[in-house]
């Protein structure tokens, strides 16, 4: 986990505890005194006093992103924030996350911290975890935070470990294995044969660790560099980039008829990059004398690039996850394409940090379209 992450979560819950406890002290100070006229007012000073504290003290925990709760010893809740009394966002899940806060507080009433971590099925799916701690001398406080974005995120870089881990342990180890057998074979043609598959291995380790760090440079990036690009040349630059590919599998990479003129304001390394790796999974997963397509035309306040091929297409089932990180829908024949599983997670990356889409369109036996919208941006002015 991200110790930024963990930082700004104790954060937050020390100045959650700090609230929690001023509020006891100010519900125990706001009790009413018996006396003199001039002890009367000055109570009613005081409980005025105490009456604007509980009101900034309550916006405060109002702005805190995730729900706090405070009790007193009986178990009487004294105040709540606007988060805590919409934890669950549904009814059903309401139920479940009261009834998660009401046993950890019934707990931290009796001197014993607890956190329990709630998972709510949906849709959409939710992962809540609850936190009761007493506080001294008496009461509790219980907090309520929603962690569904940090739970994705970890299971995202748990399985991209083992993914990467997986992809490059295959190519290295054979090339291990190859090297291995090199040193004891006598016979040039076999030698030849093999010196040949180990450049290949190579040539694979090589375009995963090129990949990832493309992706990581787009995912990283920051500011766009954006600047008038014209659209016509971005589509002949994605189909040259791919061409040595194409003639290798015999299929026709066509550039179709764009507007004349038509440009878009974006960052030109990033939409290349994007159509280099769209035009190279059309040629990748089409069939000998296959055609691809690449166009684009204006679409609102943007352009949207189109590329379509007539290859073995993408299972229905499948369609959801092939923007996924190493996920490829026919792995013994992107091994033997050299396809590393990267290329559509940069595709979408680089549609998000335009602000566009990517979308697909696919059968079985008849093909693919794939369309990626890029809306204008304003070019910062030098």
């Amino acid at each position: 986990m991200n110790v930024f992450v963990l930082l700004a979560g104790c954060a937050v819950g020390v100045i959650a505890t700090l609230v929690a406890v001023t509020v006891l002290a100010s519900r125990r100070a706001s009790q009413p005194l018996g006396g003199d006229d001039t002890s009367d007012l000055s109570s009613e000073q005081s409980l005025a006093a105490s009456q604007a504290r509980g009101d900034r003290l309550q916006a405060a925990l109002d702005a805190m992103p995730y729900g706090v709760m405070v009790a007193d010893q009986s178990g009487q809740v004294l105040l709540s924030n606007k988060a805590a009394n919409s934890a669950g966002s549904d009814a059903h899940n309401e139920v479940l996350v009261q009834a998660a806060v009401q046993y950890n507080l019934r707990s931290a009433l009796r001197g014993e911290a607890r956190t329990q971590t709630v998972e709510l099925y949906g849709p959409p799916k939710r992962v809540v975890v609850v936190e009761a701690h007493p506080l001294d001398p008496d009461g509790a406080m219980v907090t309520v935070e929603d962690v569904t974005e940090r739970s994705r995120l970890d299971a995202v870089r748990t399985d991209f470990v083992a993914n990467i881990s997986h992809e490059l342990k295959t190519p290295i180890g054979a090339l291990a294995v190859l090297a291995e057998t090199l040193i004891d074979e006598t016979d040039p043609a076999v030698i030849s044969r093999l010196a040949d598959r180990t450049v290949n291995e190579a040539h694979r380790v090589a375009k995963i660790i090129d990949d990832l760090l493309e992706l990581s440079r787009i995912e990283l990036s920051g500011d766009l560099i954006v600047s008038s690009c014209d659209v016509g040349l971005l589509v002949v630059e994605a189909a040259a980039r791919n061409s040595f590919a194409a003639r290798q599998n015999k299929v026709a990479v066509d550039a179709g008829d764009i507007p004349v003129g038509l440009s878009i304001n974006a960052d030109h390394a990033q939409i290349t990059s994007a159509l280099g790796n769209l035009v190279d999974n059309a040629v990748k997963y089409s069939d000998a004398n296959g055609v691809v397509n690449v166009t684009a035309y204006p679409d609102q306040q943007g352009v949207t690039f189109v590329v379509s091929d007539n290859g073995i297409g993408i299972p229905s089932h499948d369609l959801d996850r092939i923007f996924e990180r190493f996920y490829r829908v026919d792995r013994a024949r992107s091994r033997g394409t050299g396809g590393t599983g990267l290329g559509l997670s940069i595709v979408r990356h680089v549609a998000n940090n335009h602000g566009g889409s990517i979308t697909v369109e696919s059968h079985e036996g008849e093909g693919s379209t794939f369309r990626l919208y890029i809306p204008e941006r304003l070019v910062p002015q030098t």
